[in-house]
């Protein structure tokens, strides 16, 4: 494992000093593509002046509040239609039509409905995220083997029983599967948005330096985010090993 992690971290080391030399030897046009110690002391000129900070704030709360938005309708409604066929057929045409839609194609309608402001941010966010977790937990819900809910049910569990003790944790490892997917595109999103139809936040600052022709304000932007979902991730991974420890050591165990 630490073999591994190392060759990873030799690899982008690499390309960096690969990046570095091709801008100072002008083998590409370093007006366009500035060396890359360059922007990472543009990175942290900002850092320090606290340029990036207020808007690295504005993308991660949209980035946030879009995403526990999709996990709060598709967790329920992903249950629902999991556990019930008629439900599950009168939505799923619904779902697989919408599904494979462009988040970003529904900016226009968003902005027409919801105007430039926080609510269209938050709906094209929640919309893009939405599927990942309700796909998921449909499919979670749908493999739980009717022997554990035929067992609950002659130990007597009653509906909300059979939710919490048996359903909801046989589905748990597939909703935390659709969760991480989420969670990126809810980051995407979020940037997308800014870019398009924003006044604050990474996405319309790395837009607007492009335009402006600062071309090291905007790799420097352009890594911050890379860094931002860097993190998010690993935080991410962090409580899933914490919360998830028991699936784990199951399905280590059984291998």
């Amino acid at each position: 494992m630490l073999k591994e992690r190392l060759a990873g971290l030799i690899l982008i080391i690499v390309l960096l000093l690969i990046w570095e030399s091709a801008s100072k030897l002008a083998l590409v046009n370093p007006i366009f593509l500035p060396p890359f110690s360059e922007i990472i002391a543009t990175l942290v000129n900002m850092i320090l002046k606290g340029e990036l900070i207020n808007h690295v704030g504005h993308t991660v709360f949209r980035c946030f509040l879009g995403y526990f938005l999709a996990i709060l309708v598709a967790v329920p409604l992903g249950i629902m239609m999991g556990r019930s066929k008629f439900l599950y057929r009168v939505f799923e045409p619904l779902v697989e039509m919408l599904r494979p839609l462009p988040s970003a194609a529904i900016i226009p309608v968003a902005i027409l409905f919801l105007g430039i402001h926080t609510k269209m941010k938050l709906a094209v966010i929640m919309f893009g995220s939405l599927w990942p977790i309700l796909i998921n937990t449909i499919h979670g819900v749908r493999g739980i083997d009717p022997i554990l809910i035929d067992t609950g049910r002659t130990f007597n569990l009653d509906q909300k029983k059979l939710l919490t003790k048996i359903i909801i944790p046989g589905a748990s490892p597939n909703i935390v599967t659709g969760m991480r997917i989420s969670l990126a595109i809810a980051l995407i999103l979020a940037v997308t948005v800014e870019m398009v139809a924003g006044s604050d936040g990474l996405g319309f600052c790395i837009i607007d330096w492009e335009r402006s022709f600062r071309f090291k304000e905007m790799y420097a932007g352009i890594f911050a985010l890379g860094i931002l979902g860097y993190l998010i991730n690993y935080l991410f991974l962090r409580i899933d090993n914490k919360f998830m420890r028991w699936y784990k050591g199951f399905t280590r165990a059984i291998t």
